[in-house]
């Protein structure tokens, strides 16, 4: 054997550089199904499911077309594993084929990384680490980008990027429709009425490797969170392509104008549900924003929709990914604001009587999703002014996901949720009353609690947990201008002694609960 490629879970793409110049009478390829990585976070049964057989279905494309893939499929019965980690099952592997060469893409695990390269050194072998060429920056570019500057801000780099790349762009200075942002028209909340007409959300049956999988999930993994039913999503690039058509033409046209929006019974609204997709490659980014960008201009669709969408992608997604590489290892360790409490257990039940937060988990243990002012406003809101540990914010938010990836992951919830690493991502905690959620939503309808009330039985705790926050870490919050007008109206609060000791009273009564 000449090389051997390693094929990560992740990283389901024929056209990846790892492929570049390999010749299958010569090379093979090397993929693992592994406890290690469905375990260390207890994996939600959908997200192990999703992964395992996009992973099955690309080794069958493979193999369909000429390749041989030695694949290590994970056993109804641990003791027939052949080791729990990447590196028991290679290390194994490399006195078996005795490959002259290990080639991969970049893993979008820090630690996986580290494990791969450490393994590599200990065995004498040579690992080839190819750029992943699936992302529009790379990460030597990024941290060109990023080197010269005091501050890394979402808003310029986004308009680097599409002057680099040309897209949405009228000239090579002009952006599309005169302006670089479409916010303003992006905030708006459902009618009373409910959510205008959309198409029913796409869903795909399950094949027999598909079925395979849900029953191995039903003897190895049956105790770990979330369901099995209703998966929905596709786990072929043909079914993936499918999916994006469909969005394009039934739901961008809306995705815009009510991308923040939250309604109860509706988990996915008018979002694509795509991110899963590109997160382990069977969706490509290009052809995502290409076909956005087709829409805008053939007139099916508005430019705020389209230029919300090409935000997350082409700005969002690129932008966290260099932070993640520009910061890591030691971006894991942030605590920014010495947080330490551990997560409440309705985060892995979602038994609980705030209706705003059972409607959320009850989206993320269905479907192991969530729409992103969900996992922002809702769940990493109550986290962050509750005090959750961030890095235990990151484990739980990479157990509960489907999209979960560790490079996307971690500068969503340390960072941007959880203000862990005290501006790199955020320029401020993400921090709000119930009066947000009863702005953006219905959830208020019918909840127990009142979200006006800061105090008392029947406060909403998002509201007591907002003051209480801003009370415990009134000093290093202080001085930042984006904090001006909370923290002038905390100030008022402790000016208020009986009002201010009634808040930290309540907010103790609920960490007691």
């Amino acid at each position: 054997m000449r090389n051997l490629i390693l094929v990560l879970g992740d990283q389901l793409d024929p056209q990846s550089s790892a492929f570049e110049d390999a010749d299958p009478e010569q090379d093979s390829v090397w993929m693992a199904e592994v406890d290690e990585e469905i375990s260390y976070v207890r994996s939600h049964q959908q997200r192990i499911l999703f992964f395992l057989s996009c992973m099955r279905h690309f080794q069958q494309e493979l193999t369909e077309s000429g390749w041989t893939v030695h694949y290590h499929r994970l056993s109804t019965d641990p003791k027939n594993d052949r080791g729990r980690s990447f590196t028991e099952i290679l290390k194994r592997d490399l006195k078996r084929f005795s490959p002259a060469k290990l080639i991969m893409t970049e893993p979008g695990d820090d630690r996986v990384q580290r494990e791969f390269e450490e393994l590599a050194s200990a065995e004498g072998i040579t690992l080839e680490i190819r750029e992943d060429r699936h992302f529009f920056c790379s990460l030597n570019q990024f941290a060109e980008y990023a080197a010269d500057r005091k501050t890394l801000m979402l808003e310029y780099f986004y308009r680097e990027m599409r002057k680099r790349h040309e897209i949405l762009m009228e000239d090579e200075k002009t952006p599309a429709g005169g302006e670089w942002n479409y916010d303003h028209d992006n905030r708006k909340s459902i009618p009373k009425a409910g959510p205008p007409e959309k198409s029913r959300p796409m869903s795909f049956s399950q094949d027999d490797l598909t079925q395979e999988v849900a029953e191995l999930i039903e003897s190895r993994f049956a105790d770990h969170p979330g369901n099995l039913a209703p998966f929905q999503l596709p786990v072929t690039r043909s079914n993936a392509r499918r999916m994006l058509t469909h969005f394009i033409k039934h739901l961008l046209p809306l995705f815009g104008t009510y991308e923040d929006a939250m309604w109860s019974e509706e988990p996915f609204l008018y979002h694509s549900r795509l991110s899963a997709l590109l997160n382990v490659k069977l969706l490509d980014p290009r052809e995502c924003i290409q076909a956005a960008v087709d829409a805008y201009e053939r007139g099916d669709a508005p430019l705020n929709s389209v230029e919300g969408f090409v935000r997350q992608i082409l700005g969002w997604r690129e932008f966290i990914r260099g932070v993640y590489f520009l910061h890591m290892p030691e971006y894991a360790e942030m605590n920014h604001l010495d947080q330490q409490e551990e997560l409440p257990s309705f985060f892995w039940d979602g038994e609980t009587d705030m209706n705003c937060v059972r409607q959320t988990m009850k989206n993320v243990l269905d479907y192991g999703y969530a729409h992103h002012i969900q996992r922002l406003m809702i769940l990493g809101n109550y986290a962050l002014m509750y005090g959750v540990h961030p890095r235990k914010f990151h484990a739980w938010h990479m157990a509960m996901y489907v999209d979960a990836v560790d490079w996307v992951s971690l500068p969503n919830t340390l960072g941007m949720s959880q203000y862990g690493d005290g501006g790199i991502v955020g320029t401020k905690p993400y921090c709000s009353t119930g009066n947000y959620i009863h702005k953006m939503s219905n959830f208020c309808q019918g909840c127990r609690y009142d979200y006006k009330k800061k105090t008392g039985d029947d406060a909403c705790p998002f509201s007591t947990l907002y003051w209480d926050f801003l009370d415990r870490n009134y000093e290093r919050l202080k001085d930042n201008r984006r904090m001006t007008f909370p923290i002038r109206n905390i100030e008022n609060l402790r000016r208020k002694k009986e009002e201010h000791a009634a808040v930290l009273q309540r907010a103790r009564e609920l960490r007691s609960k």
